[in-house]
């Protein structure tokens, strides 16, 4: 079974504090739920590995949905539907992350 991914590249590790999805505004909101936020280094089997920062569990249709990753480090920051393969529609991704080493 192929369980549906997104991921994005942060260009470098990050400390992620959250991660705001928009769900679709027509029909089919349902299909969101339990989709997965990852945040780590590896692209490996699509990032699934990587450390869990959250779950979406608001179908609303149009709803945003804030998971806080409480500073979760990586590179990537990947979405799945782990255990079903069917659609992932994001109508849009906000990352909120402060990069690693930046110093005043």
């Amino acid at each position: 079974m192929v369980e549906p991914w997104w991921n994005v590249d942060l260009g470098s590790r990050q400390s992620v504090s959250a991660v705001i999805v928009k769900n679709r505004e027509d029909c089919c909101g349902e299909r969101i739920r339990g989709a997965q936020i990852r945040v780590g280094d590896s692209l490996a089997d699509q990032g699934k590995n990587n450390p869990v920062c959250g779950t979406i569990t608001d179908t609303t249709p149009g709803s945003l949905s804030t998971i806080c990753c409480n500073g979760l480090e990586g590179r990537y920051v990947t979405i799945t539907i782990p255990g079903r393969a069917e659609y992932l529609t994001l109508c849009e991704v906000e990352v909120y992350s402060i990069q690693l080493g930046d110093e005043c």
